[in-house]
């Protein structure tokens, strides 16, 4: 495709709330997909797909919510082809001064027969009568074909030029099981672009899922031939193997100008920022060798990449640190420094906390800074994430005393915070971890089965601070706790018990069909 002189815009459709919130244990609470809501908006999001209003009361809310909050970023709810849908979403769309229903429904012969059990006829004209009938609600429809990589192109040209005779707005199209490679998805856009005749009445949109890890590469490979909107999450985030990646997306387009001669509203010195928040809100950690965002993704180990980065950076770093918001670690807070430096620090790490939430973390930075020769920015970070991500939580660490090594038994002295009331517990286990979640398991009586138990080092050294991840499932269900401390074992009960809060209030799921599109 030729391209003009004149950089295009490409819009940026982040789901990280709706599909990214699908994988399991990324749950997220209301106020947590508030502050992500806030960093979308702030990072320049031009579409934040903000949940599927019909799949529950939690989520029903959360997209009321977020679009009461959201001022300048398009709002997007989900629905299904169905009536009930559309207008469950419109309804929670009512307060964002700028909204889109996204409508969608399958195409591919796979999806219509066993999935739908409708034939190519009716789901046609199912097409027609949805985007007809979202547009009663507002202007701006986006439709999705389901499955749209794996669907015959006469139908699926059809189904396209419908949608947009009908209203739609925006078409994306989806690779929702990853099996597209990138010429084939390239070309798929091109198709489309070229035979169906009204395609200049709307944007082309892609929505590329990563199980073959070519979401990113098919999403460009889109936007080479005729796509303007790309459907993407933070980190990636999303069932399976997750989704196009925006901050891989989004730099792509920066350093490869040459090749992809395209702009967006996104403001990369956020991405960073956005990331943390995410990996912490969801308890999904970032890889250490993931693009962009991973702890080794700016790290260089190799004498050779070494030498060639003191003498000029771009011998092996095509973006800079700083491009995506990572400032280097520098050593200016200790045991000595005072509560104003403390907020003007957290001030510049992007943190805007109350006078309550302030004074807590204030304490515990004291008591991390008599533990810890060096505090870092990271340390910073884990520390308020951590803070943060427990205000609202029902029971709460106070204490732990645990007795372990070789000749045995594991004891765990525990005390916590359960409505208001001090409780203590003494356990035994096969470990002190054991012995730990034994001792909340008395404390807190569930079924909850551990399925993830990780540990992560926030920065380098023997007096690190550790950052645990605990998964908990219990009747389907599963949702993900973080816990940051000196305390390797400290910060495992912070995890559980974050963890366990999360269990005890997670929204019931009704959702009443697959969310893939």
């Amino acid at each position: 495709m030729n391209h003009s002189t004149h950089p295009e815009k490409i819009t940026i459709f982040d789901t990280t709330l709706r599909d990214g919130e699908q994988s399991p244990g990324a749950s997220m609470n209301l106020d947590e997909k508030l502050r992500i809501a806030e960093i979308l908006e702030e990072m320049g999001v031009d579409v934040i797909e903000a949940g599927f209003p019909v799949a529950s009361n939690g989520d029903f809310e959360a997209v009321n919510e977020v679009s009461k909050l959201i001022k300048s970023s398009i709002v997007c709810g989900l629905a299904r082809s169905g009536r009930g849908d559309i207008q469950r979403a419109a309804e929670a769309l009512k307060p964002s001064p700028r909204n889109r229903i996204h409508t969608f429904i399958s195409t591919s012969p796979l999806h219509m027969k066993y999935k739908l059990q409708m034939e190519p006829d009716e789901v046609y004209e199912a097409v027609i009568e949805s985007v007809t009938y979202a547009r009663n609600f507002t202007d701006d429809v986006e439709w999705s074909p389901e499955d749209g990589s794996r669907s015959e192109p006469d139908f699926l040209c059809r189904c396209v030029e419908a949608a947009i005779n009908a209203g739609a707005t925006t078409i994306n199209i989806p690779d929702t099981v990853g099996y597209a490679v990138p010429d084939e998805f390239g070309a798929l856009i091109a198709m489309l672009v070229d035979r169906v005749p009204n395609s200049d009445k709307a944007v082309y949109s892609t929505h590329c899922h990563n199980d073959l890890g070519l979401a990113v590469a098919n999403s460009l490979a889109g936007v080479n031939n005729g796509a303007r909107q790309i459907e993407c999450t933070i980190n990636g985030l999303g069932e399976r193997a997750g989704n196009a990646a925006l901050e891989e997306i989004i730099m792509s387009l920066r350093t490869r100008q040459d090749r992809l001669p395209f702009v967006t509203n996104i403001d990369t010195k956020y991405i960073t920022k956005a990331s943390k928040l995410v990996s912490t809100i969801t308890g999904f950690s970032v890889q250490p060798n993931k693009a962009i965002v991973g702890a080794n993704a700016f790290a260089h180990e190799s004498g050779i990449h070494q030498d060639g980065m003191l003498k000029h950076a771009q011998t092996y770093e095509i973006m800079t640190p700083e491009s995506i918001g990572l400032t280097q670690s520098k050593l200016v807070m200790g045991k000595h420094s005072g509560r104003h430096a403390f907020r003007v620090k957290l001030k510049e790490l992007g943190y805007e906390l109350g006078e309550n939430a302030v004074q807590e973390a204030f304490l515990r930075f004291k008591d991390l800074a008599d533990k810890k020769k060096e505090v870092y920015d990271e340390d910073l970070v884990a520390l308020v994430d951590d803070e943060v991500l427990r205000a609202n939580d029902v029971i709460k660490f106070k204490s732990l005393m645990v007795v372990c090594g070789s000749k045995g038994p594991q004891t765990a002295e525990l005390e916590m915070d359960v409505d208001g009331k001090i409780r203590k517990i003494k356990a035994e286990g096969d470990g002190p971890v054991d012995a730990t979640f034994n001792a909340i398991k008395e404390l807190i009586p569930h079924d909850a089965k551990l399925q993830l138990y990780q540990v992560n080092a926030v920065t380098e050294g023997t007096d690190a601070q550790a950052e645990v991840t605990v998964r908990l499932e219990e009747d389907g269900k599963s949702v993900n706790g973080q816990g940051a401390d000196t305390d390797t074992l400290v910060a495992s009960a912070r995890a559980y018990v974050n963890a366990l809060n999360k269990l005890m209030v997670k929204r019931e799921r009704t959702a009443p069909g697959a969310l893939s599109a």
